[in-house]
C-alpha cells in the first residue's frame, strides 16, 4: 500500500506546492509511481504539472462529490512523470458542498481507497489555510511534510498547525503523524535563519530533514513551464536538492518499514 503524505502549512508562500511539485517528480525519477493530489482551488500544482486547469472536463471537485470516478479525473504529467488529480476554482464550491455531505472530513480518503495501492507514494497539496479541504488531505494521510521558511512568524505558524495535527490524529485520524519538517528558501547567510533552525534541530530533532532547499530561481521559473526543476534544469541548485530530499523520504520509509516487520515478528 502506497504512503500517503499530506503537504501542509496554513501560512502561504512557504514553497509548499513546489515541494509537491519536484518532490513527486524526484520519486518518479528514482523509479517510484506517484501520484499527486492537487487539493488547493488555485490549481498551482497541476498548472505546475502542465495540465491546463481551465480545460479540465473532471477534477478533484468532482471525484470528492461524486462526479466522477478516478480514473475518470485523473491526468498524466509527462514532464513530471507522475499521474495527477487536476485541481481548479471549482474546488471553491466544494468547502460548502461539503458541509452538507455525510462523512465530510473523509471524502477524499475515501475517494482515494481504491486506487492508493496502485502507488508507492501519494502526495496532497493542501491550501494554504486550514479549512475542510486541508481537514480532508490530513484525513486521508498517513503523515505530514511541513515546508516552512526559518523565520520567526514561521515558528508562530508552526504551533498552529502542530496543534491541528494533533486534534486530527485525536478525533479522526489516529494513525497521523508529522513525517518531517523541511527547510525551504533556505540562505545560510542569514543568522536568523540559522537561529530557527537550530530551535527546529531542539525542538524535533531527527524529525527535521537533513536536505534544505536553497533559494533558487529555477525552481521559481521552472512553474511558469509547467515542469518540475529536474526537468527544466536537472542541474540547478534546487532540483539537485529535491533529489536529495526524495532519497532521504524513501529511505526513511524503508527504516519505518523494517522496523514495523520487526516489531511484528517479535509479537
Amino acid at each position: 500500500m502506497g504512503k500517503v503524505l499530506a503537504i501542509a502549512n496554513q501560512k502561504g508562500g512557504v514553497g509548499k506546492t513546489t515541494t509537491c511539485i519536484n518532490l513527486a517528480a524526484s520519486l518518479a525519477a528514482t523509479k517510484r509511481k506517484v501520484l499527486l493530489v492537487d487539493l488547493d482551488p488555485q490549481g498551482n500544482a497541476t498548472m505546475g504539472s502542465g495540465i491546463d486547469k481551465a480545460g479540465l472536463t473532471n477534477s478533484v471537485y468532482e471525484l470528492i462529490t461524486d462526479r466522477c470516478d478516478f480514473q475518470q479525473a485523473m491526468q498524466r504529467s509527462e514532464n513530471g512523470g507522475y499521474d495527477l488529480l487536476p485541481a481548479n476554482g471549482d474546488l471553491t464550491a466544494a468547502e460548502v458542498e461539503l458541509l452538507a455531505m455525510k462523512m465530510k472530513e473523509s471524502r477524499l480518503r475515501y475517494a482515494l481507497a481504491s486506487a492508493r495501492n496502485a502507488y508507492d507514494f501519494v502526495l496532497i497539496d493542501c491550501p494554504p489555510s486550514l479549512n475542510m479541504l486541508t481537514v480532508n488531505g490530513l484525513v486521508a494521510a498517513d503523515a505530514v511534510i511541513i515546508p516552512m521558511q526559518c523565520e520567526y512568524y514561521a515558528l508562530e505558524g508552526l504551533s498552529a498547525l502542530v496543534n491541528t495535527i494533533q486534534r486530527i490524529a485525536a478525533v479522526l485520524n489516529p494513525s497521523l503523524q508529522i513525517e518531517g519538517l523541511l527547510r525551504t528558501m533556505y540562505d545560510p547567510r542569514n543568522s536568523l535563519t540559522l537561529d530557527v533552525s537550530a530551535q527546529l534541530t531542539s525542538h524535533f530533532g531527527d524529525k527535521l530533514y537533513q536536505t534544505v532547499i536553497p533559494r533558487n530561481v529555477r525552481l521559481a521559473e521552472a512553474p511558469s513551464f509547467g515542469m518540475p526543476a529536474l526537468s527544466y534544469d536537472k542541474q540547478s541548485r534546487g532540483a539537485v536538492a529535491y533529489l536529495a530530499l526524495a532519497g532521504e523520504v524513501v529511505r526513511r520509509n524503508k527504516q519505518a518499514a523494517r522496523a514495523a516487520a520487526l516489531a511484528n515478528a517479535n509479537d
